[in-house]
């Protein structure tokens, strides 16, 4: 069931989402050599809670941090580690979510450590360009979810890369996903009606290589399987009179 929200309820949203766009930034910051992933999940923790709100992801499904920090071949859901230190050329990916006045945002970024290769920059690149696309394929008179993920899976397809196909998008709310599923491929014209209301977190997960990936044995680290890199650009969109507004957006 896809649940719309009323004015007042995508203000309240849109609280959350600065909060976790912030510490996006507070991430941002951090992301230099020789810092390790749980001292950045650490920084993000206290940010959030610095501000009234909780960490979406703490606790969520039994996930140990506060954000997922996932590197080069990582796409999604990498668990923070005093043990995993950054290192130059790395590009990483931060994907985050605060909790405050009974909703969510939820909005991820991939940054590079230092000087990075063309390819990894190329791949951030066509990832954040991705998600615009697909964002400027939204309309609400006669729209659909499937015009979303064309779009982006187009756009990637056109630019050498591969857009990721198990995993998608997702409705947000007072729940952290909500229905529907916003797959990064599809068909223009199929799925779900887009109507004034909703509110999606649209996330292109692109790899350099082929679109497989598989899960680590810790049951939630995702990886390419031709160990290409990776990369994930997301935010929290609400679907408004005055068109998509990005309630994540803070820079």
């Amino acid at each position: 069931m896809i649940i719309l929200k009323n004015e007042e309820q995508i203000r309240r949203m849109k609280t959350a989402g600065r909060i976790t766009g912030e510490a996006l930034l507070v991430a941002r910051e951090m992301i230099k050599e020789g810092v390790t992933t749980k001292q950045i999940d650490d920084k993000i923790r206290q940010h959030i809670e610095k501000c009234g709100a909780k960490p979406s992801f703490l606790g969520y499904g039994g996930f140990p941090g506060s954000a997922c920090i996932s590197i080069n071949d990582e796409v999604i859901h990498g668990i923070p580690s005093k043990d995993r230190v950054l290192m130059e050329g790395d590009i990483v990916k931060v994907d985050v979510g605060a909790y405050i006045g009974g909703y969510h945002g939820d909005s991820a970024n991939t940054f590079g450590v230092g000087k990075i290769s063309e390819d990894a920059q190329k791949l951030i690149d066509v990832t954040k360009r991705a998600f615009e696309v697909g964002v400027a394929a939204i309309t609400t008179d006669g729209g659909r979810i499937g015009d979303i993920g064309a779009a982006i899976d187009a756009y990637v397809r056109e630019n050498g890369c591969s857009t990721v196909k198990k995993y998608v998008g997702h409705g947000i709310g007072a729940d952290l996903h909500e229905d529907p599923n916003v797959p990064n491929f599809g068909t223009k014209g199929r799925g779900p009606r887009l109507c004034r209301g909703m509110v999606i977190a649209i996330e292109p997960m692109i790899n350099l290589g082929g679109d497989a990936v598989v899960e680590r044995p810790d049951h939630w680290t995702v990886v390419t399987k031709d160990g290409s890199l990776a990369a994930h650009y997301e935010h929290t969109v609400a679907l408004t009179a005055d068109g998509p507004v990005l309630l994540t957006k803070v820079d």
